[in-house]
């Protein structure tokens, strides 16, 4: 890194870079089904199309090798956004006409490959672009952002299509369809802020000297590596148990999430709390995600203090348990906001709390030769452990009624708590405590 590079100061570009990572993630996964919902679509259409879009993430680690070998992570940086940010606009232009909904989904495709490869990329050149301790002061300072833009997404932008379908922003505006409108408005805009954050980027980015393409290697050699990895994956000990647990400890999570927005947005007569989308926005978008991270950190604390395994069984409880608020919704049709935002506030807060422990167990297992990309194939687990039970959970939701769906989310939460009771006798007592 030359002395020009050194003088550009990271608070100008990694609290952008990380806005940016997640924004487009938020987008696919949470605002998709809301809009979907309010343009009307069924839970079951819903569920299975956002689930669908978690493939991208699911395998990225069959093409992020190649990121190393073709270009710079700079680069890769600046076309994914790019692409991001034309992606956002078709979307928005294809809301108000007949096949909106095809040709919706294929922008959000595109979305959210180009947000995997974006993801790949910016988490790269971070490396790149810090010294070795700016990294760890940083990585606080991104997780953050990156919340900030969840946020944004799932709560400010929400409310901002709410009041726009309302009529309390553009209430002139010759609409035939307001919903349509709304949406567009908030896709636009999306559009509008990553051309920003692009051209931002385009400038302010560090060209760090070790950000360039590898002439040293070969596709041939990185699929030589490539299949190393896999199979040093599967021949860890305990893999069975390790398999159970990546895939069934967020299994009650991956259904119940994408319900629970439409379930709130949805009539009283179809078992819904109908409540306005606006308030959807800062229910579940804003002061959900506070609570969530509120519990991310407290998470933090005490694994530093008591270690991994003391906390991995009050973690699987944390994230599971607190579902049982949403049949307790349902059964009661409780539709007074502050009692619903207490809910969902307590649901994220164990939610913010538990998830931690899959991060540490995904820290656990990359131990060793590959850690990096162990590390990968254990969140590409995950994603397939969201996207499989997701994509039914629609169709289960329309069977079932919301009560009842409820009930058989809170019935799938078992196997992971089962799962965290059985790592938990492979773990070190000292594992994940400060001295780790």
């Amino acid at each position: 890194m030359n002395a020009i590079e050194k003088k550009r100061s990271p608070w100008a570009w990694i609290p952008t870079l990380y806005f940016a990572e997640g924004l487009p993630y938020v987008a696919v996964m949470t605002v998709a089904v809301i809009m979907y919902k309010k343009m009307g679509l069924s839970n079951t259409q819903i569920a299975l199309y956002t689930s669908w879009l978690y493939l991208p993430w699911v395998i990225k680690p069959l093409w992020s090798p190649f990121i190393d070998l073709i270009k710079t992570k700079r680069w890769w940086i600046n076309a994914m956004q790019t692409l991001i940010a034309a992606a956002f606009a078709g979307v928005a232009f294809f809301i108000p006409t007949s096949h909106f909904v095809q040709v919706s989904l294929a922008f959000f495709w595109l979305l959210a490959f180009a947000s995997a490869t974006h993801d790949i990329a910016a988490d790269g050149f971070y490396m790149h672009g810090l010294e070795e301790q700016q990294q760890s002061f940083f990585v606080g300072i991104r997780n953050i952002f990156y919340r900030v833009a969840m946020i944004f997404g799932q709560g400010l932008l929400v409310m901002f299509a709410g009041w726009v379908e309302e009529g309390k922003l553009f209430a002139s505006a010759a609409s035939g369809n307001r919903i349509a409108l709304s949406w567009a408005l908030a896709f636009y805009l999306l559009a509008g802020i990553f051309l920003a954050i692009t051209i931002w980027h385009r400038f302010i980015l560090p060209k760090p000297a070790s950000d360039a393409p590898r002439n040293d290697i070969n596709a041939r050699t990185i699929w030589g590596n490539f299949a190393k990895t896999w199979a040093t994956f599967f021949t860890k000990d305990h893999l069975g148990l390790m398999l159970l647990f990546l895939l069934t400890y967020r299994l009650g999570e991956s259904q119940l999430v994408k319900i629970a927005q439409p379930f709130m947005l949805d009539t009283a007569e179809a078992g819904g709390l109908h409540l306005s989308t606006a308030s959807v926005g800062g229910i579940y978008g804003t002061l959900g995600v506070i609570a969530l991270l509120l519990g991310g950190i407290l998470s933090g604390i005490v694994i530093s203090r008591g270690g991994f395994k003391k906390w991995i069984l009050p973690m699987a409880l944390a994230i599971n348990v607190p579902d049982l608020l949403y049949v307790l919704l349902a059964a009661l049709k409780i539709s007074n906001v502050p009692l619903v935002s207490a809910c969902v506030m307590l649901e994220q807060f164990g939610y913010g709390f538990g998830f931690t422990a899959y991060t540490m167990y995904l820290i656990y297992i990359a131990q060793g030769e590959h850690k990096t990309a162990h590390y990968a194939i254990g969140t590409a687990f995950m994603a397939l452990g969201m996207m499989l039970p997701g994509m039914a959970a629609g169709w289960i939701s329309d069977r079932l009624g919301y009560t009842l769906f409820f009930v058989w989310a809170c019935l799938c939460t078992i196997p992971g708590i089962i799962a965290a009771l059985l790592v938990r006798k492979q773990i070190p007592a000292d594992f994940g405590t400060k001295k780790e």
